[in-house]
């Protein structure tokens, strides 16, 4: 009966589910808003890997080169403490390990960023490229808040900045 009683707001998800992996799947890439105290964002990744997807969730502080960062190999060096010796370490192509990693059966993956607010207009139309180059990669973007969850495509919250 708990079920019943907050039926409205399980239809709701299911239903907006099913828009939002038919959204992201037609646009490669969206820009969502979602609510500031959070939790909705899992609801509708679970809606994703019920359709076959898998889902890689990272931050956009601190990315730095989104193009080395996502599709090349890059060098990290961590902060040392005292004298020691300042090494790099290589480390490999995100989204192209993800991508020749996925199981079988998967449909492709989605990258999930959060905080995409920080994002330069450079750096969301590389994205927005990324998406569409890239045949198995759709990527969505947490781009602020809003009362309810939202989402357009990203090239859309491009142009209307």
């Amino acid at each position: 009966m708990a079920l019943i009683s907050n039926g409205s707001n399980f239809l709701k998800v299911l239903v907006n589910g099913n828009s939002f992996v038919k959204a992201l799947e037609t646009s490669e890439a969206l820009g969502v808003y979602a609510p500031l105290e959070g939790g909705h964002e899992g609801r509708f990744e679970r809606r994703l890997r019920v359709k076959g997807y898998t889902t890689l969730n990272i931050t956009a502080r601190g990315l730095g080169d989104l193009e080395s960062f996502l599709t090349g190999v890059h060098g990290v060096r961590p902060s040392h403490l005292g004298k020691k010796n300042i090494r790099t370490y290589f480390i490999p192509p995100i989204i192209n390990y993800q991508l020749e990693n996925l199981p079988p059966k998967s449909k492709g993956l989605v990258l999930w960023i959060i905080e995409g607010m920080v994002f330069s207009s450079q750096e969301v139309e590389y994205l927005v490229a990324l998406a569409k180059k890239t045949p198995k990669l759709k990527i969505v973007v947490e781009m602020g808040g809003d009362r309810e969850f939202s989402w357009k495509p990203l090239g859309d919250v491009l142009a209307a900045a």
